[in-house]
């Protein structure tokens, strides 16, 4: 290869040979100049890319690692969530328990109709069914188990609210209507009506009932009420008399001691005096008599009674 120089205005030119080694390196320097330059962008652009997609990878297991910690998280909520509903459902189903043990001895003290109140079943449910049914999860069948029981709780609780009330109300009864024996220990030595007096053997009116027994026995009231006389009466000898609801007066008649005083309010059972025999009487008895409405009544049917 020649290179071919002009020189000056008169056109004067002169010729270079080119060595082949030279014309070789003058090629490598062309054509290396933009390849060196696109090997360098190429680069350049290679290492962009990559940190780019770096940042990209690094970003999405940041937030895969937040949300499986959220999912952890909330995996730990649940289970506490659900210790704690376990925990009341085993509380719940123990006041169960006890409310239904508490209700049969109840019935079984006061005596109820059977199947007046059956704690050993459960409430009565019904109505149409709607909807469609589902699986549940633990939480929810849980929940629904503690729904039930909140429902078998009040069922039993408004039961036990209907016992105790209807127990009141004959235990007033009881309480307040004359039923039972005067007294500890004893019996009917003479009844009620006509009957030949122990004095003269006359036919005369005897006006309630001798109980006999043990001098000293327990004398009882047979209802609860006020004392409205306690002392000595002629022919009674030492006497009580109460007073109770409903019209009731009854009286105890020949006491030996007496151990309750005017105007105190008595209960059913009550200890009021010691038999004896003051008074018109031939031996230790209680001359008992019952009067409704101010009017005397045959004490036997009282004795007999029982209160339920």
């Amino acid at each position: 290869m020649k290179i071919i120089l002009i020189k000056g205005i008169e056109g004067r030119s002169s010729a270079i040979s080119v060595p082949t080694w030279a014309r070789v390196a003058i090629s490598c320097c062309l054509l290396g100049l933009p390849m060196g330059v696109g090997f360098w962008l190429g680069a350049e652009f290679s290492k962009s890319e990559t940190h780019f997609f770096d940042q990209v990878a690094e970003a999405l297991e940041a937030d895969m690692a937040e949300q499986q910690q959220a999912v952890v998280d909330t995996k730990e909520v649940a289970e506490q969530r659900l210790q704690a509903m376990t925990l009341r459902l085993a509380q719940m189903q123990a006041k169960l328990s006890r409310l239904e043990a508490l209700g049969e001895l109840l019935t079984s003290k006061a005596e109820l109709e059977d199947g007046e109140f059956d704690f050993s079943s459960a409430p009565a449910l019904g109505g149409p069914s709607e909807g469609t049914y589902s699986r549940v999860s633990s939480e929810g069948e849980t929940l629904s188990m503690l729904e039930e029981l909140g429902f078998k709780l009040e069922d039993r609780a408004l039961q036990l609210d209907m016992m105790a009330e209807l127990i009141q109300d004959r235990h007033i009864t009881r309480q307040n209507s004359p039923s039972g024996l005067p007294a500890s220990n004893g019996w009917v030595s003479s009844n009620y009506g006509m009957r030949a007096d122990p004095f003269n053997g006359q036919q005369a009116w005897h006006n309630g009932v001798d109980i006999a027994g043990k001098a000293g026995s327990d004398v009882l009231a047979v209802a609860a009420g006020v004392v409205t006389f306690a002392g000595d009466r002629y022919g009674y000898g030492q006497l009580v008399e109460i007073t109770h609801e409903n019209g009731y007066v009854t009286r105890y008649g020949h006491n030996s001691e007496i151990h309750v005083e005017l105007g105190e309010i008595v209960n059913k059972g009550q200890v009021l005096a010691a038999m004896g025999t003051t008074g018109r009487s031939t031996g230790p008895h209680i001359h008992f008599e019952v009067y409704k409405n101010g009017r005397s009544v045959d004490p036997a049917s009282y004795i007999r009674r029982t209160i339920r």
